[in-house]
């Protein structure tokens, strides 16, 4: 199956959506979880994004999830394995439209604050999420529907400066 890119209006049930799952993924991963945290452009207010919760989940010991896998997919997740220092899950509704990713790592993984330091400095940044939205359109207007590679790589070169400043951000904010 393809993903389609699909940008839509901001929704103001987003953050509902994120708490209700987060609850279901903390109950299925069990004491193993430290936090959950909604990421990716769903998490910031204003923005167009496509439709997906992404969530962020910290674990004491990334291995117990692999023990855990079961329960994950009995959410409905699909368990795409290990991706280097995360384990990585997916979920599509009943039409087979993508509705959530789960992002696992380890709460000392460097990771996390790369992902927290980029939702918050957008956050924070108003203008800027503006900007990476607006950037998001323009793609999903200029690409084929089903060119997921080319819309990633268009935005690439936008996030991997935002990352860095939002890291720089980060480190001053978070002393």
């Amino acid at each position: 199956m393809s993903i389609r890119v699909e940008i839509v209006p901001p929704n103001p049930a987003w953050p509902d959506a994120f708490q209700s799952e987060s609850r279901r993924v903390a109950l299925a991963l069990g004491n193993n979880v430290t936090t959950i945290h909604h990421i990716g452009s769903t998490a910031i207010p204003g923005i167009y994004a496509k439709p997906v919760i992404d969530m962020l989940v910290e674990v004491r010991d990334l291995t117990q999830v692999d023990a855990n896998e079961s329960a994950m997919i009995a959410l409905g997740y699909e368990a795409l394995g290990e991706f280097g220092i995360r384990r990585y899950f997916r979920k599509d509704n009943t039409d087979g439209v993508r509705t959530h990713h789960a992002h696992i790592f380890e709460h000392s993984s460097p990771e996390v604050a790369r992902h927290l330091a980029f939702r918050d400095y957008m956050i924070v940044h108003p203008e800027v999420a503006q900007q990476y939205g607006d950037l998001k359109r323009q793609l999903a207007d200029q690409l084929n529907r089903d060119d997921i590679e080319g819309y990633m790589d268009g935005k690439d070169e936008f996030v991997k400066t935002m990352e860095k400043r939002a890291l720089d951000w980060w480190k001053v904010t978070h002393l």
